[in-house]
């Protein structure tokens, strides 16, 4: 009855996301400082830029690439460069960068030169790779569904694990010709990384070492925000099936003029901006006032209501497990009434885990329940009380709080 009552509060904000059926796909703002003067009429009118031509305007290369999956589904990826390298190098480590839920590829740029990671390793001479999983606003084609398709959106993150890394990691290597790449994820790109590890292992020996922002693994402790209240309102298999809506829409023009006028630097409302996204994610984010004028453009990236169940489930089991269909579904499956847990013992690789005090989301607890259960694992404690799970990339100092950090593991390891 709980979930019930919460989840018939949560359908109007599930549906006002969704409302807009004009997408922008490949768009973004021109820039992140916009007067809150601007006519309405020309706030309705600005160019959205694709994440190469914000890379491109920060000074980078950028490129795009389309990855089919082995289930059917055409993954966009944003490869970045120097501006001042006059040719590709072929000796350049790749490494590739993964989002969370309702994000996309830009959270690695938004915060802009010398401050956002994806430029920061480009300048540090790295082969830099941003994905995008499975039903976000960059990835919403495949080869036989189209997203009007109930069966497109049969998915959670564990198809993102089996599915979408392995493509993304085959694509690179293939491209770039060298054998092992770096990951960084955050999130959900974490969850990711560990269905993949545990359920097709092999995958390792192409990874160098993992550096995990936040991982969301286990998530019994996780605090309140509204993404796990409605992570915990969705478990319910019978209910997700009454469900009018498979999927979390990405961001279409109306909530993207709404973003630039109450997100910009100079608008009176931007503290209710701050506290929109504090409340989906955990309060007292130290973000960078321009990244959320820019983030507004493209997030909520979308999702498929399963991601949500998915995580609620993990919420409740206090395990990092497969989907729960019910017994029958369970049975019909895997050949049992529970669903089977990640085997992370299979996961042997350097891994580097990241995490912060003031994360209800992926809460240090949880981090470091993770941590006891890899052979080859290390823990870092960002050392500022008020660092939320958003922090990780869009927060103030986060280049010398965490990047550096990052950098320094990656150069330990780099071959």
């Amino acid at each position: 009855m709980f979930r019930t009552l919460v989840l018939c509060c949560l359908l109007p904000i599930i549906t006002a996301i969704g409302i807009s059926k004009t997408e922008l796909p490949n768009k973004g703002l021109p820039n992140t400082g916009m007067p809150f003067q601007n006519d309405i009429s020309n706030l309705l009118n600005d160019p959205v830029l694709s994440p190469m031509e914000l890379a491109q305007n920060a000074g980078y290369k950028a490129e795009s690439y389309e990855v089919v999956t082995q289930d059917g589904y055409i993954l966009e990826m944003h490869r970045l460069e120097s501006s001042s390298t006059s040719s590709r190098s072929t000796n350049k480590t790749p490494v590739l960068l993964l989002h969370g839920l309702l994000d996309c590829s830009v959270t690695w740029i938004a915060a802009g030169p010398k401050v956002a990671l994806g430029y920061m390793l480009v300048d540090q001479g790295y082969d830099v790779w941003l994905g995008n999983v499975r039903g976000n606003r960059f990835s919403r084609k495949h080869s036989n569904l189209t997203t009007s398709d109930a069966e497109f959106w049969m998915f959670s993150w564990n198809e993102m694990g089996m599915y979408d890394l392995p493509a993304m990691i085959d694509h690179i290597t293939m491209e770039t010709k060298q054998e092992k790449i770096f990951m960084v994820t955050h999130s959900q790109g974490g969850t990711a990384f560990f269905v993949m590890a545990s359920e097709r292992p092999e995958y390792q020996e192409k990874i160098i070492a993992l550096s995990a922002l936040a991982p969301a693994v286990f998530m019994s402790r996780v605090g309140f925000s509204l993404l796990a209240v409605s992570s915990i309102a969705t478990v319910d298999n019978n209910l997700i099936s009454r469900l009018p809506v498979h999927d979390i829409q990405p961001s279409g023009k109306l909530l993207q003029t709404v973003g630039r006028v109450i997100c910009s630097q100079q608008s009176p409302l931007w503290s209710l901006c701050k506290n929109l996204f504090d409340l989906f994610f955990g309060y007292d984010g130290n973000f960078i006032e321009s990244t959320l004028g820019l983030m507004s453009q493209y997030d909520p990236a979308g999702a498929s209501i399963r991601q949500f169940a998915h995580y609620g489930q993990s919420v409740i089991s206090g395990k990092f497990r497969k989907f729960d269909y019910g017994v029958a579904g369970n049975m019909k499956n895997y050949g049992q009434e529970q669903p089977p847990d990640y085997n992370l013992g299979n996961v042997s690789m350097p891994v580097a885990l990241y995490y912060g005090t003031n994360d209800v989301i992926t809460v240090a607890q949880d981090i470091l329940e993770l941590y006891e259960t890899l052979p080859n694992g290390q823990k870092s404690l960002i050392q500022f009380d008020n660092f939320t799970h958003l922090d990780f990339l869009w927060g103030n100092n986060v280049n010398t709080l965490l990047y550096n950090k990052i950098l320094k593991f990656m150069e330990q390891h780099r071959m």
